[in-house]
């Protein structure tokens, strides 16, 4: 998949300290791909990693000190093969932790030359609007903000996050545009037994109410009448504002990664479209 993505355009490689199904395995996983075909393309590729969430036990092991940063990022380092990635994320806002000490670690990392820039994931606006602020008095700039955004949460529209962003001069990157796979042709159907859904990981059955079953067939409709698969115009719909940088996907075959890549053919939306999507999107009954 990695030389699938990579083949067609995908440079970007977006990780974190504990992802995988054990912390770090996705980051060693990377590790064995740069080391076995990637490394001569090392300049054209941009390599991301985060800390901020629980990785290993004790103290130091999780959120935002300056100790952890520092210390998951050089695992993270011997884990990739890596002397420095593009950006490095501080994962989650610590309210345990003074903002400063959580900056200046970044601030830091980019002047040891590990991290070439540095963004924030899912910090609150007052909190990254302060750190935005911190960090550009540091001649350190906040490359990216990382939020969950889709059809079916709006929350960096409702909380100022892409306006924010937009007046940093920060990029907003979107992680979760397909809503887990909800936003794709996936339910429409009933819940398939080898979806996340049945398995109950990350996906409660819960979650897929009559009321939202009927907002994703709704949107399918209008998705087909586009010429689109509903997953293609949901990741379409997110990359249509300038605002958004670009959208995190998390592809599970190549099949999915070319399916997903059909979005950029058309991103461009009508007004009459936008409506209609919103009027679904904020219709409790789903609507038309």
């Amino acid at each position: 998949m990695a030389h699938y993505a990579f083949d067609h355009g995908i440079t970007h490689f977006d990780l974190a300290n504990n992802y995988g199904p054990s912390y770090g395995s996705a980051e060693e996983t990377f590790g064995f791909i740069m080391k076995k075909s990637f490394k001569p393309y090392r300049d054209e590729l941009f390599v991301s990693t985060k800390a901020g969430y629980d990785m290993w036990p004790g103290p130091y092991g999780n959120w935002g000190s300056r100790k952890s940063l520092m210390a998951s990022l050089d695992q993270s380092l011997v884990r990739m093969g890596l002397d420095y990635v593009d950006v490095f994320y501080s994962h989650r806002y610590d309210p345990e932790t003074p903002l400063e000490e959580t900056m200046q670690a970044l601030v830091d990392i980019v002047r040891q030359g590990k991290a070439l820039y540095v963004g924030l994931s899912r910090y609150p606006a007052d909190k990254a609007e302060e750190a935005y602020r911190y960090l550009e008095a540091r001649d350190v700039h906040c490359l990216l903000y990382q939020g969950r955004y889709n059809l079916f949460d709006r929350a960096p529209e409702e909380e100022g996050i892409l306006g924010q962003a937009r007046a940093y001069g920060v990029g907003f990157i979107a992680f979760s545009p397909l809503a887990q796979g909800l936003l794709t042709s996936r339910y429409l159907q009933g819940v398939p037994e080898d979806s996340r859904m049945a398995q109950g990981r990350f996906l409660k059955r819960e979650v897929l109410t009559e009321a939202v079953l009927e907002k994703i067939k709704a949107l399918d409709r209008v998705a087909a009448e586009r010429g689109q698969t509903l997953a293609e115009m949901s990741l379409a719909w997110v990359l249509k504002d300038e605002l958004v940088t670009s959208v995190i996907i998390g592809a599970s075959s190549v099949a999915q990664l070319e399916d997903n890549l059909k979005a950029l053919r058309k991103v461009d939306f009508s007004r009459e479209e936008l409506e209609r999507i919103e009027a679904i999107c904020h219709t409790p009954d789903g609507g038309q």
